[in-house]
């Protein structure tokens, strides 16, 4: 709706003549009230100066009205006079009221452009059509149940954070090819991905195992604040996994992992369009966090990790000075990389300090998966 033009409003010193000829004054009058030389008026009823705070103040006293009244006077006038307003401005506002625009600039999922472009870029990033359709800024509905933040003890909706990274998860997911979904070749592929983390060297094909079974798997970054682990996504009935590696920690990526490949074989949230976005995840095996669907995505990743009925003996005999040594030698036994058993234990016995030189990265050993998005690095989308 195109803005009405505002009033012309005049300088104060207008008003302040048609004052003095009211009372019957002159301005050599007024100036001998205010205890100023005639000659020091005549900027303010020419309109070369504007009223200022001790003016106003001397104003109110002298024609008996409150300073208020002169102070907006000049307010009015300031602002009628000021330029107009950028159109962008509000554009702008509206989004980043809800949304981390400036981070999705920086990290190149949408261009820093004109107001009209902005609305535009927002609604094909979000796949929508029109704003009113996006959730927080319109009336856009998510479907419920559809999201979840689990862990400490709590679970709550979804916030625009986490909507936005899941979008750019959507985005280069859609751009990943591969073959038909199969369940039984995932539940197939799962004991060659447990041996891709004997070693971190290995990591790099996991992603292929997973697209062999139909799933696509991404990396992004995740949004400052947005505390997000991962996510498993339907999109047109196939599914899509999409992690952060924010702890980059071997023990915390097999477990999500599998967890997330949990959801895919149990088809969680595939009615819905989204299963939940696991946020701060616990690796706790024991943990009772978040919903059945949560519950059981851990029992089995934590399954994954180290049965738990090895790791509860081992740390029963061992406990409670379990060595590097013992920690080794179990983790041969189990086939698995130390680190993980590490982290394992680390949550059993609430001990996060101890060998923490396992926890190393594993992100940059990801690197070298096509549809990595953040890091100084941005995956193409076509958007």
């Amino acid at each position: 709706m195109p803005q009405s033009k505002p009033v012309p409003v005049d300088h104060p010193g207008t008003f302040i003549k048609e004052e003095l000829e009211a009372r019957g004054w002159e301005q050599v009058d007024l100036a001998y009230i205010l205890g100023v030389l005639p000659q020091a008026l005549s900027p303010l009823f020419s309109g070369k100066a504007g009223i200022t705070p001790d003016m106003a103040a001397s104003l109110g006293a002298a024609f008996d009205m409150p300073p208020d009244f002169f102070a907006n006077l000049q307010k009015m006038y300031d602002l009628n006079k000021a330029k107009p307003v950028d159109p962008g401005v509000r554009t702008r506002a509206s989004w980043v009221s809800h949304f981390p625009v400036r981070d999705m600039i920086k990290r190149g999922w949408i261009e820093d452009t004109e107001p009209g472009l902005l609305d535009l870029q927002m609604m094909r990033f979000f796949g929508k059509n029109r704003i009113e359709d996006i959730p927080w800024i319109g009336r856009g509905e998510i479907a419920p149940g559809a999201f979840r933040l689990s862990g400490n003890d709590y679970e709550a909706a979804i916030g625009p954070l986490q909507y936005t990274w899941l979008h750019r998860v959507i985005k280069i997911a859609e751009t990943v090819s591969a073959p038909l979904y199969s369940e039984d070749k995932l539940r197939g592929s799962l004991s060659k991905i447990r041996s891709h983390l004997l070693d971190r060297e290995d990591l790099k094909h996991i992603p292929s195992i997973l697209r062999e079974a139909g799933v696509r798997f991404v990396l992004v970054e995740a949004l400052p604040g947005s505390k997000v682990d991962g996510v498993c996504v339907w999109i047109d009935g196939q599914p899509a996994i999409g992690m952060t590696t924010r702890l980059d920690r071997l023990d915390n990526f097999a477990f999500v992992l599998r967890h997330e490949c949990e959801h895919v074989l149990r088809g969680d949230g595939r009615d819905v369009a989204f299963v939940p976005v696991d946020c701060e995840m616990k690796t706790d095996p024991d943990s009772q966090d978040g919903s059945e669907i949560e519950r059981r995505a851990n029992e089995a990743a934590a399954e994954f990790c180290v049965p738990k009925q090895h790791l509860t003996s081992f740390i029963l005999r061992k406990s409670p000075f379990i060595s590097e040594q013992d920690v080794l030698a179990f983790a041969a036994r189990m086939e698995i990389h130390p680190a993980i058993v590490v982290g394992q234990v680390q949550h059993k016995t609430n001990k996060y300090n101890w060998l923490r030189k396992y926890q190393t990265s594993v992100r940059e050993h990801l690197f070298g998966w096509q549809y990595v998005d953040g890091w100084g690095r941005q995956c193409p989308t076509g958007l």
